[in-house]
């Protein structure tokens, strides 16, 4: 290309082309990496690299200075030859000379020696199909996983070493860390299963920990924290103008709706399955669960008893018809809408997010995502939307996903029935879009089991667990017990 004309309109827009194809294709993709020196062939072409890069939310790393002093990374190769047969060998040396407590890159690029491989090369690099056929046996092989695995070698993304949350210790964010421990022999004590957690104060993490065989890079089940990330990709689609809160439920399913549609039915908005007042007496979930009819057709059938908006009755369902909703508007389930709004921002990814029968995703419930995931999205609720300076989603949505829209009773309780006063319990201090309200002035993303984002605004912190807890009152009441004193002024 340096021996010939060329223009960096057409290079972008190729750029441009390639990148918005992967996207579509894997919307997960989380950087850019180039091939044979394409992405810095001029001092033009990597500035406009760098720009697509942060256009689009992708991760990009060159070889300058400043990317290796910023994230600690050094570059490796083969340590010899890099032809077929001294490949595994080679690596193996490079291994060898890793030192511990420091971020190296590998780069290398795998395929297959197919028919599609066989037509790539060019004069004096005729053999690539077999050249990088060597390179998928190297990263496949069994005595190099077992040399990374001896050597105490974690193997980490782009994401990890470019977009993880800072790190520093609890005393320097004025953390008492003898509380924390306090907590954790107090969690043994009580029994309680605690898989991990994580404390973020004044957007650093302070503390993490991972117990079982539970680890960092190991996605959990959310359970119903999966319902603020439905919420905040509602938040996105009113911010754009593709949805109000108080669109008309019926006018998005016109051929889903009962034969008699009641008053109610008529009048169920948007804002009411946000904030889990439809009007019903009962949680429908688990009955439409349990039939083979569509989901959305089952929920439009059920009898609204009260006036939308008049009754919080906890309905995972609700949540269901979110997703529902955004995939008809959009055109995109669930998780590809939020690629490109919030996960790649964030540097979220390799999520997986279950699906209804129907191939809708489920909205309420079936995410998985990391314990620093959980941590990313506390963090970007406490900055009211913004990250990295940037005002993604207006903050007036996430006040409103967090103040409280609605009394609320714990889940398939009714009022009559409680047994608990507010001073004592945090399911009932009111509920915003898809959050909880809790005590000492904090809101919370709620998961069965123990999944917990819980953000105290006063306290500039967030705390992350996950866990396998039924008594989930008492998991909080020990973290309001010994990590709140520990958030010293």
């Amino acid at each position: 290309m340096k021996e010939n004309n060329w223009n960096l309109q057409e290079i972008e827009q190729e750029f441009r082309a390639q990148i918005e194809l992967t996207l579509k294709n894997i919307p997960h993709t989380s950087h850019i990496s180039g091939h044979m020196g394409s992405l810095w062939l001029d001092e033009n072409v990597a500035a406009m690299v760098k720009r697509l890069a942060a256009e689009y939310h992708l991760t990009y790393l060159d070889n300058s200075a400043s990317a290796k002093d910023r994230y600690a990374l050094s570059f490796v190769g083969y340590e010899g030859s890099n032809s077929n047969p001294e490949k595994e060998n080679s690596f193996l040396r490079m291994l060898e000379k890793l030192e511990p407590g420091k971020n190296y890159l590998f780069l290398d690029h795998p395929a297959y020696n197919d028919s599609e491989m066989q037509t790539v090369g060019h004069i004096g690099y005729e053999n690539v199909a077999q050249d990088r056929q060597g390179v998928t046996d190297l990263f496949t092989s069994e005595k190099i996983k077992n040399k990374i695995k001896e050597k105490n070698i974690q193997l980490v993304t782009y994401n990890d070493i470019t977009k993880s949350l800072p790190r520093t210790t609890p005393k320097a964010e004025k953390v008492n860390e003898k509380k924390i421990t306090e907590y954790l022999e107090a969690v043994k004590k009580s029994g309680q299963d605690l898989h991990s957690l994580m404390i973020i104060r004044n957007g650093k993490v302070v503390y993490e920990n991972w117990f079982g065989d539970h680890a960092a890079n190991k996605p959990h089940i959310m359970n119903s924290v999966s319902k603020t990330f439905t919420a905040m990709a509602v938040g996105f689609a009113v911010a754009e103008n593709s949805i109000g809160i108080h669109d008309k439920v019926t006018s998005f399913f016109p051929d889903k709706l009962p034969e008699v549609i009641s008053p109610e039915l008529a009048e169920l908005e948007i804002v009411h399955l946000l904030t889990m007042s439809v009007g019903y007496e009962t949680d429908p979930t688990y009955e439409i669960w349990d039939k083979e009819e569509d989901w959305i057709e089952q929920f439009l059938a059920f009898p609204i008893i009260h006036k939308p908006g008049s009754q919080f009755v906890y309905n995972s369902m609700a949540t269901y018809v979110l997703s529902a909703i955004l995939q008809k508007v959009t055109g995109e389930k669930l998780p590809d809408y939020l690629y490109p709004r919030l996960f790649r921002p964030l540097g979220i990814t390799g999520i997986i997010w279950q699906e209804s029968p129907q191939g809708i995703t489920t909205g309420g419930w079936g995410l998985y995502i990391t314990t620093e995931d959980m941590a990313k999205m506390g963090q970007f609720i406490l900055q009211k939307g913004v990250w990295d300076g940037k005002q993604l989603i207006p903050a007036s949505w996430i006040e409103e996903m967090s103040g409280k829209q609605v009394a609320s009773l714990p889940a398939g309780v009714k009022q009559e029935d409680l047994e608990v006063s507010p001073k004592d319990s945090d399911w009932l201090q009111g509920y915003g879009y898809q959050m909880w309200k809790s005590r000492h002035h904090s809101f919370r993303a709620d998961g069965a089991g123990g999944q917990f984002i819980l953000v105290l605004p006063e306290k500039n912190t967030v705390i992350v667990t996950t866990a396998a807890e039924n008594d989930m009152q008492a998991e909080l009441n020990l973290i309001w017990k010994y990590i709140l004193p520990a958030l010293r002024e």
